[in-house]
């Protein structure tokens, strides 16, 4: 059982003995309110912590709410102005969709539950769900420190939301279905993607590693492929809808097709991709060292929308440290990988994962890491302060002392941002190419830039010329060509629009116009056909950034 702090847990306790009565004595309406009523429809809201596998698990469970009649809280102004400071979003229907990979999970959960009590006792009918992870972890354990709590279920079983919601309502009690093995692959449910323009693709869930730093495989299960005509017909049909950007994803990506009999396959997949019309940048995450092979590095190479972006994860630099974890390679096998991708691609951007202060980690496997990560010139990072999960075999082991974990993190730190900005003032005089985001710079309204990704996946801040008028202006899914004026320790910049001579160039994109469609700025009629850079003709299908559904037929609303 996962443990959390008598603080967090005293305080969940003290709001429901205030609020579970009022709140579990209203039923919550059906999706629905009757022909004529003044009454809002029903709404939800899902809040996503972890990784792009509960992201994308979302998606997935945002679709099959849609598809039952359920409206997000965005669509629905009224419901929306009910928003609190507790992440309710003002909807009727509040989803947590929970990561475990870190020790403050399950106090964040709480704290999060706890907020929502307060939120619950005063809208009627509200109901609050949990999933993932975490869920498949605790199982009946959240509704016993969180008793105000309505739906429980697990990673296993992303298609019983609906029901299990119905099931609540009418029984009066929480209800909590956790499964112990894959029973529904989550590709065949109908999904409600967040972006117009770019889209996660699952081609396995599960995990065959025993990493022993990691929980994963013990939630997610065992590694399950799917079929490459499966993939593809779902990347085909997200660039139907608008997409231009696909991102596949997998706990061990190269191990794909070992299921089927075909350890090519991955190689294979990406090559595929390549001749799927609009579809113009390919990703995937996440590989891992031990399984990666030339073949996949060549499809690399060779396939012109194969993004020049690869996340490796590192863990250790140390031998000794990989041998503990369980991390069937080694830093020489490791380095060699990164060498023979940067012949392949010099300009390759690498990103990694580290963690600091694993079990029986000595200052010398310390400074290993550290001349590993050196070697290695990461375009950036994603460190970790070691954190025992119950249930996996590290967590048993004698622990590195905190001040000595914090010590040696901040160490690492600062050399990966001492490389960063290294890496990115080499990016200076580049000629990129950056796929507009819909979410702005922190700082673009005051810099009167636009943000975006580039083609290594670096994220730059783009001047726009003087004088622009809002409808000649970038839309998110357009693509805009500029050059680097600047490296910044975790972002480039490229101000040569300022330059009456320099460098801009927008280009319109069937994915900006999937973008304008899903905010109500583009008759739905009009966006263009895959490989169309202006607006034609309708496709068939549903409007961009409606719920795709994949071999299984869908109900109709009720």
């Amino acid at each position: 059982m996962t443990k959390v702090s008598p603080a967090a847990h005293r305080a969940v306790r003290r709001i429901a003995l205030m609020s579970l009565t009022a709140a579990s004595s209203h039923a919550p309406e059906m999706p629905d309110a009757p022909a004529g009523s003044q009454e809002l429809p029903r709404t939800f809201h899902v809040r996503t912590l972890g990784c792009q596998m509960n992201v994308h698990d979302s998606e997935r469970l945002a679709g099959q709410l849609v598809e039952r009649g359920y409206r997000p809280v965005t669509d629905v102004p009224d419901a929306a102005a009910r928003a609190t400071d507790a992440g309710d979003a003002g909807a009727d229907v509040v989803i947590i969709n929970t990561c475990s990979v870190r020790e403050n999970a399950a106090n964040r959960l709480f704290g999060n539950l706890g907020q929502l009590a307060a939120v619950k006792r005063e809208r009627p009918g509200m109901q609050i769900a949990v999933g993932g992870c975490l869920a498949q972890q605790m199982r009946a354990g959240i509704v016993e420190k969180a008793p105000w709590v309505d739906v429980v279920l697990g990673t296993h079983n992303l298609d019983a939301l609906p029901a299990l919601l119905e099931r609540a309502r009418h029984n009066q009690r929480a209800e909590v279905e956790i499964e112990e093995s894959l029973k529904v692959f989550p590709s065949t449910l109908p999904t409600r993607r967040e972006s117009a323009y770019a889209a996660w693709v699952s081609i396995s869930v599960g995990c065959n590693n025993t990493c022993t730093f990691c929980i994963v495989p013990h939630l997610r299960g065992k590694e399950r492929d799917r079929r490459p005509g499966d993939v593809l017909a779902e990347v085909e049909a997200v660039v139907a809808q608008g997409a231009i950007e696909v991102t596949l994803l997998g706990q061990n990506v190269n191990s794909y097709g070992v299921g089927f009999g075909d350890r090519g396959a991955f190689a294979k997949l990406l090559r595929s991709c390549g001749s799927i019309e609009g579809l113009e940048r390919v990703r995937f995450t996440s590989p891992h060292p031990a399984a990666f092979t030339d073949d996949v590095i060549d499809a690399m190479a060779e396939t012109s929308n194969v993004m020049p972006t690869l996340h490796m994860p590192l863990q250790s630099g140390s031998d000794t440290v990989l041998r503990a974890m369980r991390r069937s390679y080694r830093s020489r096998k490791f380095l060699g990988i990164l060498d023979r991708v940067r012949d392949a691609m010099p300009e390759a951007a690498i990103t990694t994962d580290i963690i600091v202060g694993f079990p029986g980690e000595t200052e010398e496997d310390f400074q290993q890491t550290l001349e590993v990560v050196e070697a290695s010139r990461f375009s950036s990072a994603f460190t970790f302060q070691y954190s025992p999960r119950p249930g996996t075999p590290a967590a048993d082991l004698p622990q590195v002392p905190a001040d000595v974990v914090s010590e040696r993190y901040q160490r690492l730190v600062a050399l990966q941002q001492r490389i960063t900005l290294e890496e990115n003032e080499k990016q200076v005089g580049r000629t990129v190419e950056v796929l507009v985001a819909a979410g702005a710079g922190r700082k673009d309204a005051d810099t009167h830039r636009i943000s975006g990704r580039a083609a290594d996946n670096r994220l730059v801040h783009v001047a726009l010329p003087e004088g622009l008028t809002e409808d000649d202006r970038p839309r998110p899914g357009d693509m805009v060509t500029t050059v680097i004026t600047h490296g910044a320790p975790s972002h480039l910049v490229a101000d040569s629009a300022t330059d009456a001579a320099g460098t801009y160039a927008l280009r319109r994109t069937r994915a900006g116009d999937a973008w304008a469609v899903k905010e109500g700025l583009l008759d739905p009629h009009a966006l263009g056909a895959p490989g169309a850079g202006s607006i034609l003709s309708a496709p068939s299908g549903p409007p961009a950034g409606g719920p795709v559904t994949l071999g299984m037929p869908a109900l109709p609303p009720r």
